[in-house]
C-alpha cells in the first residue's frame, strides 16, 4: 500500500491540440489537411447529436443553430416571435451589461429515473442539468453557464433522484448588490423557484433559494456532509443482520472494495468518512410481510463512485443470510483483501440524494478560479470545518431558506400527481399477487410464500451455486490501474518530497 500514499497521482492535463507556434509552422497542405479532419469530426459529432434528439430539441433555436440549420443572416438577426393577434413582434436580446446579479444556493428536488444522470453529457442532453441550464437561460436569469460561477453539491447518476440537490450560482437580481440582502430586497426580488418551475419539466423542480454572503460559497466544497437513502422491500431479508454490517461501515475507512474506481480521472484515495449508516422501515405500522419498506441511510462527508450501491448490493447478501455481516470488515481491510471481488452494484432507481449539511463560513478564497477546479477528489470537508459556533449571524455566508406558498403548493400537487400514478399502478399490481398467491396456496398448499421482492435490486444474473464474495475472481488492484494509466499518459505519478 505504500506505494500511493508517498506518491501524489494526477491527471495529465495534456494541451488539446496544437499550439499557435506549432501551427505557423505547418505548410499549407499540411493545415489544409488538419481543417478537413476537423470538419469531419465536426460532422460526426453533428450526427451523433442529432440522433439523440427528440423532435421538440430539434425546434429549439439553440439546437437549431448547433446542428447548423440556420443561416448567417437569422443566426444574427433579433427572434421574433408571434403573438395572438397574428402580429411579428421582435425579442429584444438581454442587455447583461447593465444587469445586477447575487450569489446563492437553489435547492432542487427531481425523479431521475426518466433522465442519464444530473451532470451534462457530451451524447446526451436528457439529464437534469440540461434541462436546468436551458431553463437559466431561457429565464434570462444567467448569462451563460461558463459565466455563472456555478457548482453542484452532488453529481447523481443515472436514474438516481434527489430531494435535497444544491447548487450555488450567480443570478441576475432586481437590485443593487449593497441593497440585496436588506429585507425589502430579499421580499420583493425575482421569483426564482416559480420562474423556473414554470419552464423546467415537473419531475423536476427548484423548492427554495438562499441568498449568499460570499460570492464563492460553493454548493461542493462547502458541503460538510450529504445524506442518501436507497429504498427497498424487505422481501426474504434479515434486517437485524443488515443493521449489524451497517454498524461495522461508520467511521474512516478506505472504501476502495465499496466502488467504482475512477482512476482514469485522477481518484486514486478511497478513504471516506462515513458519518452514520441505518436500516430503518418507511413507516411506523409494519405488517411483518415481504411487501413492507424499509430505506438504507448513509451519511459521509463525500462518496465514491457507485459506493452506495455497492454497499447496498453486499447488505442485501448478508440480509439474505449468503454473507456474514462481518464480510463488510473484511472488505474494509484493504491490506489483506487489496482488491476488490467481482460483484454488482444494486439497482440505481431507488437511490435518493436525501440531505446536504453546509456550513455557515466558506473556508474558500476570494481569488479561486469560478470554475472551481482546485482539486477534482471530493474534499475531507470534516477536517475544513471552521469554529462556526463562535461566530454571529452577520459574520455567517449563508442566510436563510427562501420558500414561496403558491410554489410549495404547486410543487405539492405535482408530486401528488405522480404519487397518484404510481400509487395506483402498486395497487394494481398488489391485487393481481394477492390472487395469484391465493391461487398457490389453494392448489399446492405450499409451508413458505414466494419472497421475491429484491431480485430486481441485485442488477444481475441469479447464478445456480452461489459463490462467496472473497472466494470471487478478483478486480485489478489500484496499483496496476495507476500503472496502466500512466503508461497511456493519462495520469502523472509525482513524489511527494
Amino acid at each position: 500500500m505504500s506505494a500511493t500514499n508517498d506518491r501524489k497521482v494526477v491527471i495529465n492535463k495534456r494541451q488539446k491540440g496544437l499550439s499557435r507556434e506549432a501551427l505557423g509552422e505547418l505548410s499549407q497542405t499540411e493545415l489544409i489537411d488538419k481543417i478537413v479532419q476537423l470538419e469531419a469530426y465536426n460532422f460526426q459529432l453533428r450526427n451523433l447529436l442529432h440522433k439523440k434528439l427528440t423532435e421538440h430539441d430539434r425546434s429549439n433555436a439553440e439546437y437549431a443553430e448547433l446542428l447548423g440549420k440556420e443561416t448567417a443572416a437569422t443566426a444574427t438577426a433579433p427572434k421574433e416571435t408571434t403573438t395572438h393577434s397574428g402580429k411579428v413582434k421582435k425579442q429584444r436580446k438581454f442587455d447583461w451589461s447593465i444587469a445586477h446579479q447575487r450569489h446563492v444556493l437553489l435547492k432542487l428536488t427531481y425523479f431521475g429515473w426518466d433522465y442519464q444522470g444530473f451532470a451534462c453529457q457530451e451524447d446526451s442532453n436528457d439529464t437534469i442539468e440540461s434541462h436546468l441550464f436551458r431553463a437559466l437561460t431561457r429565464t434570462c436569469l444567467i448569462e451563460s453557464r461558463a459565466t455563472s460561477n456555478y457548482h453542484r453539491c452532488g453529481r447523481t447518476d443515472k436514474e438516481v433522484s434527489a430531494f435535497c440537490q444544491v447548487i450555488s450560482i450567480d443570478l441576475r437580481s432586481k437590485h443593487t448588490p449593497d441593497t440585496q440582502l436588506e429585507p425589502a430586497s430579499l421580499s420583493s426580488e425575482i421569483d426564482y423557484c416559480g420562474l423556473l418551475n414554470r419552464v423546467l419539466p415537473k419531475n423536476i423542480q427548484c423548492v427554495a433559494w438562499m441568498p449568499l454572503r460570499s460570492p464563492v460559497y460553493s454548493a461542493r466544497f462547502d458541503c460538510t456532509s450529504r445524506s442518501y437513502r436507497y429504498y427497498f422491500p424487505k422481501g426474504d431479508l434479515d434486517i437485524e443482520a443488515m443493521r449489524e454490517a451497517c454498524k461495522l461501515l461508520v467511521g474512516h475507512s478506505d472504501f476502495r472494495n465499496f466502488c467504482k474506481m475512477d482512476v482514469h480521472n485522477g481518484v486514486t484515495k478511497f478513504i471516506r468518512n462515513l458519518q452514520a449508516a441505518r436500516v430503518e422501515p418507511c413507516v411506523e405500522m409494519l405488517n411483518n410481510s415481504g411487501y413492507d419498506m424499509y430505506y438504507l441511510e448513509i451519511q459521509a462527508n463525500a462518496f465514491l463512485w457507485h459506493q452506495i450501491r455497492c454497499i447496498m448490493a453486499v447488505l442485501l447478501l448478508v440480509g439474505q443470510r449468503r454473507e456474514l455481516p462481518r464480510i463488510v470488515s473484511d472488505l474494509l481491510d484493504v491490506e489483506t483483501n487489496p482488491c476488490k471481488p467481482q460483484y454488482t452494484p444494486a439497482l440505481g432507481l431507488p437511490l435518493n440524494l436525501f440531505h446536504c449539511n453546509f456550513r455557515d463560513t466558506t473556508t474558500r478564497k476570494l481569488n479561486l478560479p469560478a470554475d472551481g477546479a482546485e482539486d477534482d477528489e471530493a474534499m475531507d470537508t470534516s477536517a475544513m470545518d471552521v469554529e462556526s459556533s463562535e461566530s454571529s449571524a452577520e459574520e455567517k455566508d449563508i442566510t436563510s431558506w427562501i420558500y414561496n406558498e403558491e410554489n410549495l403548493e404547486k410543487l405539492i400537487e405535482n408530486i401528488q400527481c405522480e404519487w397518484t400514478e404510481f400509487s395506483v399502478k402498486s395497487t394494481m399490481i398488489r391485487n393481481v399477487l394477492q390472487q395469484l398467491e391465493h391461487l398457490l396456496e389453494k392448489n399446492y398448499h405450499i409451508k413458505e410464500r414466494v419472497t421475491a421482492q429484491v431480485i430486481l435490486l441485485q442488477d444481475s444474473v441469479k447464478p445456480r451455486e452461489y459463490q462467496p464474495l472473497l472466494e470471487r475472481k478478483r478486480c485489478e488492484s489500484l496499483e496496476n490501474r495507476i500503472e496502466h494509466f500512466v503508461k497511456k499518459q493519462r495520469l502523472i505519478v509525482k513524489d511527494e518530497s
